[in-house]
């Protein structure tokens, strides 16, 4: 029998009795199965919770159905295991009518920008408004996608309490930041603290004892604002030292220097130092987008934020100085990039996802592209790529077979056998970590 994933109410609560809670059929559903929601649903089951999972694409439903998901091994192992079990302890749905049928609720939608650099909040409104409609009394509903100050209260509190279900009263509400790194295995999901505020101190409690049902440890704070603001903190934290690691290595390059033997060095002082490395930008849908959130939040404050908005500046601009770099490389060579052949390698925002989002390579062969070179693209994760405005390619099984005047390296997935590197004419070291190569050259 598992611990139930409603605390008791505490001495002088005013928050409704679990006595009087309706019966539930599920005890965690989970809104959007994405790169955060399935693991997070895969790690309530593993836990011996029972889940629905809800996602309003019926393609991407079939897609966890046959396991053609980007996953880690051990979350696979746990996909299997949940696709073989009843539907009385694992089931998935797109009928968000449902949601009514689960103990706990737990958002987690995608928060994206847009071309301007604006928060777009469609997804998340459409979500919010999804839950606020089906709450019932008795329900924990957490919010998880990365998003400014105040929105728990904007989108879910106010709601709720024009339905009759007032915060800590009727409902529980709170913000709990997701905290999965996708492709990485060295932190499951289990052992990342969850940092979780609600819109009371009754619904702080509640919102912990249900996110324990999985997470070893869970450190409450005192508001939804405090928590969506550390969330925030955490990634821009991240942006800013990223954008000082490229700058850093164009200083280097000027004087000479291999930047990562000096990170590297820098990175044996035991205390006040965290190494952060260049790259060829940044991708994903945390350090290029929820920065943002914050600036957008605090430009209608009339609060100047230099440092951020310098480092975002850093970050936006990082896959055009990969081009720049390219155009220098080839005239090296004595080649234009119109009518040059460039094969980018590795096109995943990361090493080892399948995981294209934002990612800086999209953005650096649609400049080539447009620049009149003739681009293509080695990555076994990535079948196909759509590139602005529609332009479609398709991972290249051969990458020798092309034929490159330059190779740009983007992303080393460990699946990759890059020994014929060494044959290339050129090659652009965008992750500086591929020493040894005759013709190597670095942003």
């Amino acid at each position: 029998m598992t611990a139930p994933l409603s605390a008791p109410a505490r001495s002088g609560s005013t928050f409704m009795p679990s006595s009087a809670e309706p019966v539930f059929r599920y005890d965690v559903g989970i809104v959007g199965l994405g790169y955060v929601g399935l693991p997070t649903a895969l790690a309530f089951h593993a836990a011996g919770r029972s889940v629905l999972g809800f996602d309003v694409s019926e393609g991407r439903l079939e897609d966890i159905r046959a396991g053609r998901v980007d996953l880690l091994e051990s979350d696979r192992d746990r996909l299997k295991a949940a696709l073989d079990a009843s539907a009385e302890t694992y089931e998935l749905s797109s009928d968000l009518g449902r949601l009514a049928e689960t103990r706990v609720v737990i958002v987690c939608v995608p928060t994206p920008v847009d071309e301007y650099l604006v928060p777009d909040l469609t997804i998340l409104e459409q979500a919010c408004a999804a839950v606020v409609a089906q709450a019932v009394r008795g329900q924990v509903l957490v919010l998880t996608s990365t998003t400014y100050v105040g929105t728990t209260a904007e989108l879910l509190v106010g709601p709720l309490a024009a339905r009759g279900l007032r915060a800590g009263v009727d409902i529980a509400v709170a913000f709990s930041p997701e905290r999965i790194n996708p492709g990485d295995d060295t932190h499951a999901h289990e052992i990342v603290p969850r940092v979780v505020g609600g819109a009371t101190p009754d619904c702080t409690d509640k919102a912990a004892c249900a996110l324990s049902g999985y997470a070893l440890q869970v450190h409450p704070m005192s508001s939804s604002g405090a928590a969506e603001m550390t969330k925030l903190v955490e990634n821009t934290f991240r942006a800013v030292n990223i954008a000082l690691a490229n700058e850093l290595a164009e200083i280097a390059g000027v004087l000479d220097l291999d930047v990562m033997e000096v990170i590297n060095a820098a990175a044996t002082k035991p205390y006040g130092f965290m190494p952060f490395f260049p790259g060829p930008g940044v991708g994903g849908h945390c350090i290029p987008c929820d920065p943002h959130y914050l600036l957008w939040q605090l430009r209608k404050r009339r609060l100047s934020t230099p440092v951020i908005e310098q480092a975002m500046n850093g970050i936006a601009g990082r896959p055009r100085r990969v081009v720049e770099r390219c155009a220098e490389v080839l005239a090296a060579a004595g080649r234009r990039v119109a009518g040059a052949r460039v094969l980018v390698v590795g096109v995943a925002y990361k090493p080892d996802v399948a995981d294209v989002r934002e990612s800086p390579a999209v953005e650096i062969l649609a400049q080539l592209a447009a620049q009149g070179a003739h681009v293509g693209y080695h990555d076994p994760l990535v079948a196909h790529l759509i590139l602005p405005p529609g332009a479609r390619l398709t991972h290249l099984a051969d990458p020798m077979a092309f034929g490159a005047d330059l190779v740009v390296v983007h992303t080393a997935h460990a699946c990759l056998d890059l020994d014929w590197l060494a044959a290339a004419p050129a090659v652009l070291d965008t992750t500086y970590r591929m020493t040894g190569l005759p013709r190597r050259v670095v942003v």
